[in-house]
């Protein structure tokens, strides 16, 4: 293969902004550079593109604003993004690394805008990355596939009249989970014991969506299985995340990202043989319902009686120096170098698959 060159897509106006440079961060400092040239392009907190190097990359802790902002132009073969200061493409680009996290960059908004400027990306496509995204409908596709997952409500902001906490109660009993169904990270979660915390947990959710999810609590081990694929996924062996009770209630954003001490992964995960085979099973069926390509982290539940009950789907997980995706892989057997190869290689083999697919009837 000859070598290619893959634009790093990353940062976004999403809470999740500061989370995805670091992410990129990781990314390019893994890839096998006799194979890719990566190009870093931020996004800053505005939405304009910004064409970056590898040492702004690395010492920005959001996206700044520079001389070289961009512009781009669908349909074209050679000026796909151009340089908006001197009128001129940035060059040929063969994939496209996104690494958005959160609003516009995993909900197949930023997946539907690459296939408009015909270029292969990693990770699932727009309807994968909009179903996962979605807690809400990705959680009614998974009860009509019959894969177990906790109990919920959703209500729209419209509704919020109408959400009571007697109401939630006798359907979900405490405690529960408050949730802006379509964000990553924990940002905007809460668990409620009380009327009081429903209350502030729903106005606070609805700060950052237009409805929101309220599941069941389970008590149970959280457990995350990575899978790896197109046609073909894999799954690797399963590791597990440990809050530490006596600084966090549940696995929140400050717990994965703030507090060095919130939580720490166990991998691989200490359990069966035949419950980790389980898992992978639900987690390769679950990738396979909500149409996931490329790579994605399914995260489940186990519990006390080994139920396992699937919690979500990342199709874009993190990749910073604590993100369990590259640690499962690597546990499994693939070294984080090759897993970036993997991504890109199989970013084009979709990609050509697609091509294959007639866009004209010959009458």
């Amino acid at each position: 293969m000859s070598k290619k060159n893959v634009i790093l897509i990353y940062g976004g106006n999403s809470t999740e902004h500061e989370i995805s440079i670091r992410s990129a961060r990781n990314i390019a400092k893994a890839t096998n550079t006799s194979l890719f040239n990566m190009i870093p392009l931020g996004i800053a907190k505005n939405g304009t593109w910004y064409l970056k190097t590898l040492e702004e990359l690395n010492n920005e802790d959001i996206v700044l604003k520079n001389d070289i902002p961009l512009a781009l132009i669908p349909g074209s073969n050679e000026q796909k993004i151009v340089n908006l200061k001197t009128q001129k493409s940035i060059g040929k680009i063969d994939i496209a690394f996104p690494i958005v996290h959160g609003t516009n960059g995993e909900d197949g908004t930023l997946q539907g805008l690459l296939k408009t400027l015909n270029i292969p990306f990693v990770g699932p496509g727009v309807i994968g990355s909009a179903l996962c995204i979605d807690k809400d409908v990705a959680k009614r596709l998974m009860n009509e596939a019959d894969i177990p997952n906790a109990p919920f409500l959703s209500f729209q902001k419209s509704e919020r009249n109408q959400i009571t906490f007697e109401k939630v109660v006798n359907n979900i009993d405490l405690p529960m989970y408050v949730k802006p169904p379509n964000l990553g990270s924990s940002v905007g979660i809460s668990k409620v014991n009380t009327k009081r915390e429903f209350d502030t947990a729903v106005d606070h959710a609805f700060l950052f969506d237009q409805k929101i999810i309220i599941e069941k609590n389970i008590e149970g081990r959280e457990i995350e299985c990575a899978v790896l694929g197109n046609t073909n996924p894999k799954a690797s062996l399963v590791g597990e995340v440990v809050t530490i009770n006596e600084n966090h209630d549940f696995y929140s954003y400050e717990a994965k990202y703030i507090d060095a001490n919130g939580s720490k992964t166990v991998i691989p995960a200490n359990l069966s043989e035949d419950l980790q085979n389980r898992i992978q099973i639900i987690a390769l069926k679950t990738y396979k319902t909500l149409c996931c390509q490329g790579m994605a982290r399914v995260d489940v539940f186990v519990t006390p009686d080994d139920e396992i009950l699937v919690n979500e789907v990342n199709t874009l997980p993190g990749f910073t120096d604590i993100s369990m995706y590259p640690k499962l892989w690597e546990a499994s057997g693939i070294v984080y170098t090759e897993l970036i190869t993997k991504l890109l290689v199989f970013a084009l083999e979709r990609y050509d698959n697609e091509n294959e697919n007639l866009t004209q009837m010959n009458l």
